[in-house]
């Protein structure tokens, strides 16, 4: 399954939430759907995204949490996933694109070039890792009605869940990005302000 089309099956459930995007692919993709000002595209910074949701989740548990990981970023920080066990917030969603290559950070291009292959292509099973870590709702998918159905019951449920989607390793159609980030810096604050009003108020703003 292709990754882009995970994003868009769970876009239209992502706009009450507080979204963490990791670098490259990813945050660029999502922005393609149509940025919305509660996403935060957490850009230079390979591996952090889950602390960054972490820090969000426990800081606002009247919000849901939504983290948009790759297999790489999560390599790079597998403390990351001990320290969510840990704290276990009940509003944090992990969802983790696994397309086995490092391709936000160039290893490689379309046409030929091989990508640097991660860990996950020979055997490295996150949703087993996370488990092994201590979070109890970690499972691997690998068609889109799987991941859909996984992940938005895990937006909906109550409970530190982290979903590992297994994708092809595809280069979006394109990295540009409108948003600056000190921009993203200071909007993101305000739309988890909105959200939290309109959770107060029952929806009504």
């Amino acid at each position: 399954m292709k990754r882009i089309d995970c994003l868009q099956a769970i876009y239209p459930r992502l706009e009450d939430c507080a979204v963490v995007t990791i670098m490259g692919a990813v945050a660029a993709e999502l922005y393609s759907l149509g940025h919305r000002p509660n996403f935060f595209y957490l850009e230079h910074a390979m591996g952090l995204a889950s602390s960054i949701g972490l820090g969000i989740a426990l800081a606002r548990p009247d919000c849901k949490v939504v983290v948009l990981d790759g297999d790489g970023s999560v390599l790079m920080n597998l403390g990351g996933l001990t320290t969510l066990a840990r704290y276990a917030p009940r509003n944090l969603v992990h969802l983790v694109f696994d397309n086995q290559v490092l391709l936000s950070v160039g290893g490689g291009a379309p046409g030929g070039h091989q990508w640097f292959t991660t860990a996950t292509s020979t055997g490295t099973d996150l949703a087993a890792v996370a488990r092994g870590a201590g979070i109890r709702r970690a499972q691997l998918v690998e068609d889109l009605d799987d991941f859909t159905e996984a992940a938005l019951d895990a937006i909906r449920g109550d409970e530190l869940a982290c979903v590992v989607a297994r994708v092809e390793a595809e280069m979006p159609a394109s990295f540009h990005m409108d948003v600056h980030m000190l921009e993203n810096r200071f909007e993101f604050p305000r739309a988890l302000q909105r959200i939290q009003a309109k959770t107060a108020t029952g929806g009504r703003t």
